[in-house]
């Protein structure tokens, strides 16, 4: 039986991207292997977030080649999209596919066997206007399970490659997304994760139907508990979205809102599509909405032209707001963007030491939020065994408001929902008390009563 290994770099739309690949081989009677095995087939799905993003896709496929000479090397991902004739020329590439026509992958392998001349299958993206479908009905993670609803990007951003590597806006079919809500459900998933590239632009390219719309049409999945949306933007959180918040029973009370900075004229270098006094006040509101709302968002530093100034006013946002925890990133530069053509580029140690002054702030943050939960009952799902202490009895797992909590556990409560009394907070981690599985008799009786 042949075998196929997969290594995926890059971000969460990547990782169920090669989750629906494997699909395709699972299909053909392939069978999977760790991607350190040898194997007759190596997928690299990789990523071009940034310049370092591509370095370790090359290393990656090289390492693939150098494991198997005789396999067939198969490119595939955004940095596949974006420069083919580069993977092209590492000797031992076989076949390059980029972020659409995934499903012609096992075709262009065939066709290589016989042929034993290199693939490039890499269209122009940008002409795309359809949404690609690629199956995902379980995942090799048994707890959170991700459902891409949507593709591509119209921002372009001053510092972001990404509408180059995946195309503009294209939403999926409601239909399709229900379908396979359910079958994730159906296979015993209590909590699904909406994913895309701009995931809050849902339905932007769409005549009569909305981001707003698919969340009140997916409480009707039947048996789902939780509808996380992985990241959405301001200016997407519109009136209608909040109040679909504000009224759901299964929409958690977690939302990612990328901020990227607080200030108002750094916001406008980068080609940001709001001012803070916007997103301020989009805030307050689902802060109405969403009492306890767990808000996290991505922040660069050190973008050209930043001045202290400037920094500040991110930093003093951000406490303000009480964000309950950040991912800090030093601006990169990536080739091929303005913003890496513009003067003014911060020094990497100015940078560094933004970076942690605002680390230090989030983990406060984060530890405020979490201590606003101490003593309360919460719902968690277990996912894994607690890493620092495998043998102690305790797994880890997310509150609805993502709050990372361990708590005494067994292999049977993974996946499920459980009621925990979060009794000390922390960050990253708090300790709880399990009290008891939730069955599905609880929900009957809240209907009861």
């Amino acid at each position: 039986m042949a075998t196929v290994a997969f290594h995926t770099l890059g971000c969460k739309v990547n990782h169920y991207e090669t989750e629906a690949i494997w699909q395709l081989f699972k299909t053909e009677g392939y069978d999977r292997v760790d991607y350190e095995s040898t194997a007759d087939v190596y997928v690299i799905n990789t990523c071009t977030v940034t310049n370092t993003g591509d370095k370790k896709s090359r290393q990656v496929i090289r390492r693939a080649i150098r494991k198997n000479p005789d396999a067939v090397i198969c490119v595939t991902g955004c940095y596949a999209q974006t420069s083919p004739a580069e993977i092209m020329a590492i000797p031992g590439v076989d076949v390059v596919v980029g972020t659409q026509d995934r499903v012609k992958m096992l075709q262009y392998i065939e066709q290589f066997k016989e042929e034993r001349q290199p693939i490039n299958g890499v269209g122009n993206i940008m002409k795309s206007r359809v949404y690609e479908e690629l199956d995902v009905p379980a995942f090799t993670d048994r707890t959170r399970a991700s459902l891409k609803i949507q593709e591509g990007c119209n921002n372009f951003c001053t510092f972001c490659i990404i509408p180059w590597a995946r195309g503009l806006m294209r939403s999926r079919d409601p239909k399709e997304v229900f379908k396979q809500a359910q079958q994730l459900v159906d296979a015993g998933y209590k909590e699904i994760v909406l994913t895309g590239i701009h995931t809050g632009g849902y339905g932007e390219d769409m005549k009569d139907y909305n981001l707003a719309m698919l969340l009140r049409d997916l409480e009707n999945v039947r048996g789902l508990k939780r509808i996380r949306i992985s990241s959405i933007e301001a200016s997407q959180i519109t009136d209608e979205v909040i109040e679909v918040l504000r009224s759901s029973k299964k929409v958690v009370r977690h939302l990612h809102v990328p901020l990227q900075s607080g200030s108002n004229s750094v916001l406008k270098r980068m080609r940001r599509k709001y001012t803070m006094e916007a997103f301020a006040e989009r805030l307050e509101k689902l802060r109405d909405a969403l009492p306890g709302l767990a808000l996290t968002s991505d922040v660069i530093v050190g973008f050209p032209g930043e001045t202290e100034e400037e920094f500040m006013e991110t930093y003093h946002f951000i406490k303000e707001h009480k964000f309950s925890e950040l991912h800090v990133f030093p601006y990169s530069k990536r080739t091929g963007t303005p913003a890496a053509r513009m003067e003014d580029q911060v020094d990497e140690e100015m940078k560094n030491e933004r970076v942690h002054r605002l680390i230090t702030l989030s983990d406060q943050l984060a530890k405020e939020y979490a201590s606003l939960f101490e003593n309360e009952v919460l719902e968690v799902i277990p996912e894994e065994k607690f890493k620092e202490d495998e043998d102690s009895g305790l797994y880890v797992g997310y509150t609805d408001n993502y709050l990372k909590v361990v708590i005494p556990a067994t292999e049977e409560m993974i996946g499920e929902i459980v009621r925990v009394k979060i009794t000390k907070a922390g960050y990253p981690y708090n300790e709880g008390q399990f009290l008891r599985i939730i069955e599905d008799i609880d929900e009957l009786e809240s209907v009861i009563v």
